[in-house]
C-alpha cells in the first residue's frame, strides 16, 4: 500500500494576485508587534475574515501566511492546469499514515454547496439555527459573483439564476468552452431518468440529478479568496496587513482572573523570537491539519497524549484532532472511440490552446476536467445501506457524485482513455490529525481512517456499478470500447481490493476542531466559533465542521468564513 500524499495548504487557491501595499514578505518589516485581531492563515477562511474585518477602520488586522504570493504564476491562474502545483512550494506536500494507497489533487474549483440537508444538520447538533441553510443561504450568496461563461454562450436552462448571488466577491461561472462528449452526457438523463434525471442547478439545496459543472472561475481564470478577498485594492487599506513566508508554531496564553481561563493573546513564530500580540482575537485558520497541530502545541487537546510528548496542557479538549473527515474518489477508466485534438500529446496544439487562453481568456483551457456533475443517493437495496448505516443528512442529500472527464492523452489500445471519477460524499469513517512524537512542530501524522467504516467501502462498490449504469445508456453505444480499469467482469471482493488500492484524497478534510453545542462534553468551538472554555482564540477554517457536506468544501468554508465575520463585528461592536 502506497502513502497519500495531501495538500491542504495549497496556496493556488489562497495567496494569487496580492501585490505590494501592506504585503510584507519578512517579520522585521512589520512596523509593530501589536494589533486588534491576527489571523493565522490566508486561506480560503482567512482572507475573508481578514477582509471583511478590514472593512472597519479602526481595526488593525495582520494575516499570517506560511507560504509566498503566487503572483504571475500560470499554473494558479489557467483552469485547465488545476493539477499542476502538486509538490510545489505552493503546497505543503503532506504524506499520510501509512495505509490506503493514492495520490493527490489540488482544489478542481468546483463550486458546490452541498444539500440543504448538511447545514440543518449543523444547526440541529449545534443547537444553533444561524448555521442552518436558511440562515447560511445570504452569507453564501454575499460570497458569490456569478459571471458569464468565458465564451458568453446562452446559459439558459443551464442553471437557475433564482439560487445564486451577483454581487459578491468570489467569481464563478458554467463551462466556458465545449467538450466532445456534452451532447451525450445530455441524453444520459433522457435515457436513465430514474439513476441520472437533469438536475438544473446542483447548488439549490437538492443536489440529485445531471447537471452542468459550475465553479469558482470569473473571465477564464481561477478565482480564489486571494483574487477575491486580498487583492491589491483591499491589501492597500492601511488597517490591513499581510505577512507572507512565515509559519506560527504556538499560541501563548495567559490566565484570566480567578476563573482560571486562559486567554489567548500572543503567538510564537517559527525561527523567531518576537511575539505578536492581539488585543482583542487570535483568529485561527490554518487549515484541518495545521489547526489543530497549532493547538496542540500550544497546550489545547488532550492532556494526557499532549503530557507524553513533553507539551503541558493549558486547556483539555480531547476533540482536538479527532473526527477528521475527508471524501475518497476513485475512476473508473475506459478505452473509447475519440478524435478530440486535446486529447492527444500535440505540443503545437497544446501551445496554440495556451496561446488563446493568454491573449482573451478563451478557448479549451477555461474549463477543468469536466462539464458535467451527476448526484445520486444509494438504491435502496445496496449493500451499504444494509449495514444500517447512513451517514446522509437527510433525504435531498446524495451518496455519491460522478464526474465524467473528456479523453485523455494517455492513449490506450484501441482508442483514448475515458471514464468517470466518483466520490463518496457522505463518509462513515473518521481519522485524526496528530503531532508527530519526534518533531511536534514538523509534518503532522495524518490518518484518513478511510474504510474504517465499512458502510464506506460497499458505497464505493455501489459507485462503481452505478458508473457502469451509466455508461451502458445506448447513447454511449459507439464510444465505449471496453472497461480497462477495474475489469468489467471483477467480483465484489475484486471491486473493494480495487478501491483500496487506487483510492486517493480529495483534499476535502473537515472536523478536527469540531464544533458542537454549548454545553455538549465534546468539540472544539462553539456555535460562535470561540473555543470553549477560553478566551481570546475563535477558529474559522473547515476543521470546525462536525460533518463533511455532500460537495466540495470550498464554498461552504467562505459560507462560514463570511458568518464569522459578522459574529466577530457584533462582538466587538
Amino acid at each position: 500500500m502506497k502513502s497519500l500524499i495531501v495538500s491542504f495548504g495549497v496556496l493556488a487557491t489562497v495567496l494569487f494576485e496580492i501585490c505590494t501595499a501592506a504585503v510584507l514578505q519578512h517579520i522585521s518589516e512589520l512596523k509593530s508587534t501589536s494589533f486588534d485581531f491576527i489571523v493565522i492563515g490566508g486561506g480560503t477562511a482567512g482572507a475573508v475574515v481578514a477582509n471583511r474585518l478590514s472593512e472597519i477602520s479602526k481595526f488593525q488586522i495582520l494575516v499570517i501566511e506560511a507560504g509566498p504570493t503566487n503572483e504571475g504564476v500560470l499554473n494558479a491562474m489557467v483552469p485547465a492546469f488545476d493539477f499542476n502545483l502538486q509538490k510545489t512550494i505552493y503546497d505543503w506536500n503532506y504524506t499520510t499514515s501509512p495505509g490506503i494507497g493514492g495520490c493527490s489533487s489540488h482544489n478542481g474549483m468546483f463550486y458546490t454547496r452541498g444539500s440543504r440537508d448538511d447545514y440543518d444538520r449543523w444547526a440541529n447538533i449545534t443547537d444553533d439555527a444561524g448555521w442552518s441553510w436558511e440562515k447560511l443561504l445570504p452569507y453564501i450568496l454575499k460570497n458569490e459573483k456569478w459571471s458569464p461563461p468565458a465564451d458568453l454562450h446562452d446559459t439558459r436552462g443551464e442553471f437557475d439564476p433564482s439560487v445564486h448571488g451577483f454581487d459578491g466577491m468570489m467569481s464563478t461561472s458554467l463551462p466556458g468552452f465545449p467538450q466532445s462528449i456534452d451532447s451525450m452526457i445530455l441524453q444520459v438523463p433522457g435515457q436513465l431518468p430514474q439513476q441520472f434525471p437533469f438536475l438544473l442547478d446542483m447548488n439549490a439545496g437538492r443536489p440529485l440529478g445531471l447537471g452542468w459543472f459550475q465553479a469558482s472561475i470569473g473571465n477564464g481564470t481561477r478565482s480564489s479568496s486571494a483574487t477575491a478577498y486580498l487583492s491589491d485594492n483591499f491589501t492597500s487599506r492601511t488597517n490591513l496587513h499581510v505577512l507572507l513566508n512565515t509559519k506560527v508554531n504556538r499560541i501563548h496564553s495567559t490566565k484570566k482572573g480567578s476563573s482560571g481561563v486562559p486567554t489567548f493573546s500572543s503567538i510564537e513564530l517559527d525561527g523567531t523570537n518576537v511575539r505578536l500580540t492581539a488585543k482583542k482575537e487570535i483568529i485561527l485558520s490554518a487549515g484541518p491539519v495545521n489547526t489543530p497541530q497549532i493547538l496542540m502545541n500550544s497546550g489545547v487537546g488532550d492532556r494526557e497524549e499532549l503530557l507524553k510528548l513533553g507539551i503541558p496542557g493549558v486547556l483539555h479538549l480531547p476533540s482536538v484532532g479527532k473526527n477528521f473527515s475527508d471524501q475518497p474518489i476513485v475512476e473508473v477508466a475506459y478505452s473509447v472511440n475519440s478524435n478530440d485534438p486535446l486529447s492527444n500529446t500535440n505540443s503545437t496544439l497544446q501551445a496554440m490552446a495556451l496561446a488563446q487562453w493568454e491573449f482573451n481568456r478563451t478557448g479549451p483551457y477555461v474549463n477543468p476536467a469536466s462539464n458535467f456533475i451527476a448526484w445520486t443517493r444509494l438504491p435502496s437495496n445496496s449493500a451499504a445501506l444494509k449495514t444500517g448505516i447512513d451517514p446522509a443528512a437527510g433525504p435531498n442529500t446524495p451518496h455519491l457524485e460522478f464526474v465524467p472527464f473528456s479523453p485523455t492523452s494517455q492513449a490506450l489500445e484501441p482508442g483514448n482513455s475515458g471514464g468517470m471519477g466518483f466520490i463518496l460524499v457522505t463518509p462513515g469513517s473518521r481519522g485524526s490529525v496528530s503531532l508527530n512524537s519526534t518533531d511536534p512542530l514538523g509534518k503532522p501524522l495524518i490518518d484518513m481512517g478511510f474504510f474504517t467504516n465499512r458502510f464506506d467501502i460497499l458505497a464505493m462498490v455501489e459507485g462503481i456499478k452505478l458508473t457502469q449504469e451509466f455508461y451502458k445508456a445506448p447513447v454511449w453505444k459507439n464510444y465505449i470500447i471496453e472497461q480497462t480499469s477495474p475489469f468489467a467482469n471483477a467480483t465484489d471482493a475484486d471491486l473493494e481490493d480495487f478501491i483500496q488500492n487506487t483510492v486517493f484524497s480529495t483534499q476535502h478534510g473537515v472536523g478536527t476542531a469540531a464544533m458542537s453545542a454549548v454545553n455538549a462534553n465534546y468539540g472544539v468551538v462553539n456555535p460562535d466559533l470561540l473555543v470553549k472554555g477560553a478566551s481570546g482564540l475563535r477558529i474559522v477554517d473547515g476543521s470546525i465542521l462536525p460533518f463533511i457536506i455532500s460537495g466540495h468544501t470550498q464554498a461552504p468554508v467562505y459560507a462560514i468564513a463570511e458568518h464569522a465575520s459578522d459574529l466577530i463585528k457584533n462582538a466587538w461592536k
